[in-house]
């Protein structure tokens, strides 16, 4: 039978697809690349943010559509949402299962089910505070069993370190959706990136809603990528996403002393108004944030730093907002993730913060702070023309046109520095996986434009 997996969210919703995906492939399924020809629709949500919530509902609208000429399809929604909303989400005409995040390993199994049976089913936790060992552990054998380089990035693979989060930011649903930290034994994630290896895995990236807290009976993140950084076959490490809050400068060290270690680092902010911050109860202040970015620059000269924001917190005044364009300005960050807010159900924020910040201010101020990075981005890449830069190529570009400009009959291919700057030219399509050197020619505040180097 044909599956079709749709994914929103964040790279640890892409990591949780592409084990689903090679789960069902190994018990027989086919996959699809559309809703249209697929007998099993398999939706992988988010809760983060209401228009990610919004836009799955639209799916689900459409396949409500086509099940007017085929009831047979089978649809499943899994991830953030379905711990959200559990069985509520079971109402829906379209839908067939809602399955929580930690319970994705009983999928196939619950598909098979619908198969032979049209009774819905739902399987969530209860209480995603507390987590049983045997679920913990089940998720890890999952992990292990069904991980794999990402379809669309070759060479490369995410491997999970750790799940969940103890932060309880009031803004945040992640606590209550995906429970909280379990750090996966350091053995476990070593022999997967060593099997990973031999598959022909080049780059890794580390994945943790909050990395940098890794720790497994004390043993840290920092003695994680030293141990990582071992084997042989992975040239690159990468981490996401790191939390500001009690940061082990250890990480840096292994930074400066590791070759194979990614000179980047994603550490969100969220804003640059103390006062926002512990509304937030976010756990610092931007002092203490800019000391560690300042920390990070003395130890690890080369580093690239990519931040996130949130515009228009309940209670942000215009002087609030005006202090996250001086943290950027300070920070002077590659890029920026920046986001309106959106309350979220359940959260802290949303029971006792009014979302009181009109949304054409939020709008606004979405704007002009992206105008502000804008301006930072489009400096600090004029600094690299004229040099060569190594790239891991992920493939062929999504955009048609030519990055030099000129007639060519080679494709225009795509790829990312170990600071994670996107560098687009062209080149040969066979590339796709390997590293290559390229000379930059002309810069824009998101992509740097260049040519493949002789040899």
């Amino acid at each position: 039978m044909k599956v079709f997996i749709q994914t929103y969210g964040c790279q640890m919703n892409k990591l949780d697809s592409n084990l689903v995906a090679n789960s069902f492939v190994q018990a027989g399924f086919q996959l699809e690349n559309s809703p249209d020809s697929a007998d099993i629709v398999l939706i992988n949500t988010c809760s983060v943010r209401q228009h990610a919530e919004k836009r799955v509902l639209s799916l689900l609208g459409y396949i409500s559509h086509q099940k007017k000429s085929r009831p047979e399809i089978i649809v499943a929604v899994f991830g953030c949402m379905a711990q959200r909303l559990k069985s509520e989400l079971l109402s829906h005409e379209a839908v067939n299962i809602v399955c929580g995040p930690i319970q994705i390993p009983q999928l196939v199994n619950l598909v098979n089910k619908a198969i032979d049976n049209t009774t819905k089913q739902a399987v969530f936790s209860t209480d995603i505070r507390d987590l049983s060992q045997q679920q913990t552990e089940l998720l890890d054998d999952f992990e292990t069993s069904y991980d794999s380089a990402e379809e669309h990035l070759p060479a490369q693979a995410f491997v999970r370190v750790m799940h969940g989060c103890n932060n309880f930011c009031s803004y945040c649903i992640v606590p209550y959706v995906r429970g909280p930290e379990v750090s996966r034994p350091p053995d476990k994630i070593i022999s997967q990136i060593q099997r990973l290896a031999d598959t022909g895995v080049k780059q890794v990236t580390l994945l943790g809603q909050t990395v940098n807290s890794y720790c497994y009976k004390g043993f840290s993140f920092a003695e994680l990528l030293y141990e990582v950084s071992k084997i042989d076959g992975i040239e690159w490490i990468k981490f996401v996403t790191c939390y500001p809050k009690k940061f082990d400068e250890k990480i840096f060290s292994a930074m400066a002393d590791l070759p194979k270690i990614c000179r980047y680092l994603h550490i969100p902010a969220q804003s640059g108004s103390d006062k926002v911050l512990k509304a937030m109860n976010r756990g610092y202040t931007c002092d203490e944030y800019l000391n560690i970015i300042e920390t990070a620059r003395q130890v690890v000269p080369d580093i690239s730093i990519a931040g996130d924001f949130i515009v228009g917190f309940g209670g942000e005044t215009e002087e609030d907002f005006q202090k996250s364009i001086e943290l950027i300005e300070k920070a002077r960050y590659k890029n920026c993730f920046i986001f309106k807010y959106s309350p979220r159900p359940g959260t802290r924020a949303d029971d006792k913060i009014p979302d009181d910040i009109p949304m054409e201010v939020k709008k606004q101020r979405n704007t002009e702070l992206l105008g502000v990075q804008e301006k930072i981005s489009s400096e600090l890449n004029k600094n690299f023309i004229g040099k060569t830069v190594k790239v891991l190529i992920e493939g062929t570009s999504k955009k048609a046109h030519l990055a030099s400009g000129e007639e060519t009959n080679h494709p225009q291919l795509i790829g990312r520095t170990a600071g994670d700057y996107i560098v687009v030219f062209n080149g040969p399509q066979n590339l796709a996986g390997q590293f290559s050197d390229v000379k930059i020619t002309k810069t824009s505040p998101l992509t740097l434009f260049g040519e493949l180097t002789a040899g």
